[in-house]
């Protein structure tokens, strides 16, 4: 099990015994950061198709988050309606016209060094799917996190669609639930905030001195 951090990218290895720990704890420390205002919608954008193995990461999350019951969450891309490289651009462009200044969370498999497979990653800022199949599409996110599926060389295509379903799943399975408890954590966060009593006003000093007397 490994734990790393490259240029604000943290890499969680998916078969540790403290995967679901490190990775619920790096996502909810970094939406915390990314999202001051708490007013923000969330929308997850879950990238990837069923028809391809290695590619089917994004689309089982979602399927897996699609009932949540968040008044300001929002998932995109599922096993029934993926977002893909061709419709990609639109549903980033109807995000965009739907919410006023959203938190977006892009969710996407990726290729990489063979030390580095079944590894998750969470980091801040954007990523641009489509590279492991040469489509040039427009960066996504406000953060990211990836799941390393198989390693990146020759004929990437091909490597995606001999990818193992196990590894998918189990990535799938950490991420979509260390997601609900982050999600839950950030409600809990933001209730106890509400209720939280107010600072006692400061007591006039005049009356501070008729109690004294």
């Amino acid at each position: 099990m490994s734990f790393g951090t490259k240029a604000n990218i943290k890499y969680i290895d998916s078969s540790g015994a403290s995967a679901f720990a490190l990775f619920s704890e790096a996502l909810y420390q970094i939406m915390k950061a990314g999202r001051s205002d708490t007013s923000r919608d969330m929308v997850f954008v879950c990238i990837g198709t069923d028809r391809s193995t290695g590619d089917s990461l994004g689309p089982i999350i979602g399927h897996k988050l699609k009932d949540l019951k968040h008044a300001n969450v929002h998932v995109y891309g599922n096993l029934d309606t993926p977002v893909h490289a061709k419709n990609l651009d639109e549903i980033t462009r109807q995000i965009s016209e739907k919410y006023t200044n959203p938190f977006v969370i892009a969710i996407d498999a990726c290729l990489g060094k063979v030390d580095h497979v079944g590894h998750i990653t969470v980091g801040q800022g954007a990523i641009k799917p489509g590279s492991a199949v040469n489509k040039d599409l427009l960066p996504v996110g406000d953060m990211h996190i990836t799941g390393i599926v198989n390693f990146s060389g020759f004929m990437d295509f091909l490597i995606l669609q001999n990818t193992r379903l196990g590894t998918v799943m189990k990535m799938a399975d950490i991420i979509s639930s260390g997601i609900k408890y982050v999600l839950w954590r950030i409600s809990r966060d933001e209730m106890l905030k509400r209720t939280t009593m107010p600072a006692v006003k400061e007591v006039p000093s005049l009356l501070v001195n008729e109690i004294n007397l």
